[in-house]
């Protein structure tokens, strides 16, 4: 019942981000630059992440993500991250993360301006691995769940192909065992370089 619940509020959540999106579309001028560009992102992250309430704990990798934008700045992404933490909290315990998302973002940039912000929602898979995963039967060393991803970020142009990924901040929610709620609120943070190709 409880799982049902929290299930119905996610799916909600979800919907009222897209519905957001949607209302900017109608209402927000058309881009400055090319709608039509193809970006590749490589990023640095930090992730602030918890195995369980107040044990919080630091992961450091990176990501790649591939954006296509085609409409009035609306856009879709998909993205590959990977985190990992050799020792949790003194534990002697590591983690690896790794997540595969994919989703809408809205892109607006001022006009004659060099920066341009971002919003998006993903969704896709989370793994688990090279840690001890506690489950009502037994500790594991991998599991996979689902990853939903909600932030947006702030780019500034260098020049026609290369852009600065100032930085971005994400909400990451998985659902990976941890003999509590199964629930895990992560911050991800990164920064890096962006390539357009129009």
């Amino acid at each position: 019942m409880q799982r049902s619940s929290r299930g119905r509020a996610l799916l909600c959540g979800v919907l009222l981000a897209e519905a957001t999106v949607a209302v900017a579309l109608c209402t927000a001028p058309l881009l400055a630059q090319d709608d039509s560009a193809l970006e590749v992102a490589v990023t640095y992250n930090a992730m602030r992440g918890g195995s369980v309430p107040n044990a919080n704990f630091w992961m450091q990798g990176g990501s790649i993500e591939l954006q296509a934008r085609f409409y009035r700045g609306l856009g879709v992404v998909a993205e590959i991250a990977s985190a990992h933490a050799t020792n949790i909290q003194s534990s002697g315990v590591g983690l690896g993360l790794v997540t595969t998302t994919f989703g809408p973002r809205y892109n607006w940039a001022p006009a004659h301006q060099s920066y341009e912000f971002f919003a998006q929602v993903l969704a896709g898979e989370a793994n688990g691995f090279n840690s001890v995963i506690p489950t009502t039967n037994a500790a594991i060393d991998s599991s996979n769940s689902l990853a939903l991803k909600m932030g947006g970020g702030m780019n500034i142009t260098l020049s026609r192909r290369i852009a600065l990924r100032a930085f971005e901040a994400n909400w990451l929610r998985t659902q990976i065992p941890n003999a509590t709620t199964n629930i895990q609120n992560n911050l991800d943070l990164g920064a890096g370089l962006v390539f357009r190709f129009r």
